[in-house]
């Protein structure tokens, strides 16, 4: 149960930070000694907590939306955005899976990705056009396409899902509050299939028993990541996601010497 509740709170605070959850939770479980399959299940399922959080937090959005699915309105345009930047990252996420799991969860690997991923948020940042985009509304399904195209790179464990579709939304034009809210609105379809999906497939070895663990840490995650998007979203009113790029630097190296 304790072990549930850390890796409630390190999931809670780093989905939607740009510094990568799956990556912070393959470190975390190596070093608490919680690995293997039914340790991967658990890990996917309290994704469930930061899904509902980002559901919660963005809730006014989504009923303006659901609301406004009438011929031409613009809850109609925000779903086929939605599901154009959804595509990419699930069909290759579908193809990809097995290898991925298999092959790239470890924790050198996640070092890897955290100062990979860290350089492409300096490069954004000193190198992103003006923005043309300030609201989510205004996102064109090219700009959806690309952020959903960018997604991809967050298969790559440490990589980071937020910081992938946050970074490619600023390329792409859309100004940083905007880029940020279009990155929580897309994790909700891209986790909810790939939280499914990998429950499903685990779906023979989990029990009865597991309940009260895969509960806790779901609720350790909802509580801990809704307070992480509020700080996010304040953060980004007055600063720049440098400093989130330098910590990446510092855990990849602190992770090599770790393992090392």
């Amino acid at each position: 149960m304790l072990i549930a509740v850390v890796l409630g709170v390190v999931e809670g605070l780093t989905e939607f930070l740009p510094i990568s959850s799956t990556g912070h939770l393959i470190v975390a479980g190596h070093l608490l000694g919680y690995t293997g399959a039914k340790a991967d299940a658990f890990e996917v399922f309290i994704q469930l907590g930061a899904i509902f959080a980002v559901m919660w937090e963005t809730r006014g959005t989504l009923a303006r939306f659901a609301l406004d699915l009438g011929a031409g309105g613009a809850g109609r345009k925000a779903v086929f955005n939605l599901g154009l930047a959804f595509l990419p990252a699930a069909i290759a996420g579908l193809a990809l899976h097995s290898w991925i799991e298999r092959e790239l969860f470890s924790p050198r690997v996640v070092g890897w990705g955290l100062i990979i991923g860290a350089v492409g948020i300096l490069l954004v940042e000193r190198f992103a056009p003006r923005p043309r985009v300030e609201d989510v509304r205004g996102v064109s399904w090219k700009e959806a396409l690309g952020v959903g195209l960018t997604q991809c790179l967050s298969l790559f464990p440490g990589m980071s899902r937020s910081a992938s579709t946050i970074m490619g939304g600023m390329a792409l034009g859309l100004a940083r509050r905007a880029a940020t809210e279009f990155s929580f609105l897309v994790a909700i379809p891209t986790m909810l299939a790939a939280t499914g999906y990998s429950i499903f497939k685990a779906r023979h070895i989990l029990e009865a028993a597991d309940l009260p663990a895969f509960g806790l840490g779901l609720i350790t995650a909802f509580g801990v990541g809704l307070l992480t998007v509020k700080f996010l979203l304040k953060w980004i009113a007055s600063h720049d996601f440098r400093a989130f790029a330098w910590y990446r630097i510092a855990a990849g190296i602190g992770i090599w010497i770790i393992i090392g």
